[in-house]
């Protein structure tokens, strides 16, 4: 007879493996299903006070606040994508038929380029300007084909984001029709303590809520603002450079200005003086400014993490998993944090209790 040892060890093995086995299940639509549960979160005052007004009507309620998603986030971004795409196989289509002319371009600024400037470049022994022109032009011209060749495979995958939109929107009704449940359920059934697992779950909560609502939202603004202000300035596919400046601004440190900053400086080197002046004003004195507004009362002080920490993670999520990166990294930094620090807490009160 197998001992409770045994057998505990035993069907904890299967425990593992059948969680292991579900999770590679779900892989194919990982995406789907992140973005599910980080919907449900944020939209989960609203399904609350709905909840609260309807009174017993639980699928009802779940299905007006999946109509209020569709319509603020699905639609809107599913117009944005589209006009992207468009945007960007323009842009493309220009470069490689020579009618946007890069070459000459970056001969135009160069030769409005100061004397102390270009003598300053040669210290960094970066090669002839004919050298850096052709290496920055084969690199533009490479970036934007990579660009128009992930948004035709995005449109060739058509039949791909349907089916991961679709799974997203029906288990995100569940979510809002079950999600007290799900949530009293997994607390019970979690191997830790009622303090470990409830102080898990508050994090992960809560960086979610703030790496989307508060990030993802400022990300938003400067990018609308960015590309607001390209477009009235007549620049060239203002739409493609204010996603790319959302885009940037999940990144600490970097943000931003890695769009406008060379962009402004063009203008105000080749002459055109005011546009220069109006695009560097609206950098400096809005784009970069909305940051320190905005991110206190949307973030929050007390779940924010350190600037580099942020920045690695972010880069770090990306690069292994892709543009979802940027929300699972920062949540695995602030998850290895909780539990670093519960682990602290406990040995603390550990050596006070012996003592």
């Amino acid at each position: 007879m197998l001992t409770p040892t045994v057998q505990g060890i035993s069907f904890a093995t299967v425990v593992v493996l059948v969680t292991a086995a579900f999770v590679w299940l779900l892989l194919p639509f990982y995406g789907a299903v992140l973005w599910a549960v980080i919907l449900a979160l944020l939209f989960n005052p609203l399904h609350r006070r709905i909840e609260r007004r309807l009174g017993a009507r639980r699928n009802l309620a779940a299905m007006l606040t999946l109509f209020a998603c569709i319509c603020i986030v699905v639609i809107p971004g599913s117009l944005i994508l589209a006009s992207l795409a468009q945007e960007t196989t323009s842009l493309y289509s220009r470069i490689s038929t020579r009618e946007l002319d890069l070459a000459l371009i970056l001969e135009n600024f160069h030769r409005a380029l100061p004397s102390f400037i270009v003598d300053g470049l040669a210290v960094f022994k970066l090669g002839s300007f004919g050298e850096i022109q052709t290496r920055l032009t084969s690199f533009l011209g490479e970036a934007a084909q990579t660009i128009a060749t992930r948004i035709v495979s995005i449109g060739q995958g058509t039949a791909q984001i349907f089916i991961s939109l679709g799974i997203m929107l029906y288990l995100l009704f569940f979510l809002f029709r079950d999600g007290p449940r799900l949530a009293a359920t997994i607390r019970k059934a979690s191997p830790l303590s009622d303090h470990h697992t409830n102080h898990i779950l508050g994090k992960f909560s809560e960086v979610v809520k703030a790496t989307v609502k508060g990030n993802v939202i400022i990300a938003i603004i400067q990018g609308a603002i960015g590309g607001i202000a390209f477009w009235m300035l007549g620049i060239e596919a203002a739409l493609l450079w204010g996603v790319l400046m959302a885009v940037l601004s999940l990144l600490p440190a970097i943000g931003a200005f890695i769009v406008w900053g060379p962009v402004a400086a063009y203008l105000l080197i080749s002459g055109q003086y005011l546009k220069g002046a109006i695009l560097l004003a609206v950098g400096v004195l809005i784009i970069s400014m909305i940051d320190n507004l905005l991110r206190p009362p949307l973030v929050g002080k007390g779940t924010r993490l350190p600037d580099y920490v942020v920045l690695i993670s972010t880069l770090g999520g990306i690069a292994i998993i892709g543009m979802n990166g940027f929300v699972i990294g920062p949540l695995i930094a602030a998850l290895f944090f909780a539990v670093w620090s519960l682990f602290t807490d406990d040995q603390i009160r550990s050596q006070r209790g012996d003592k």
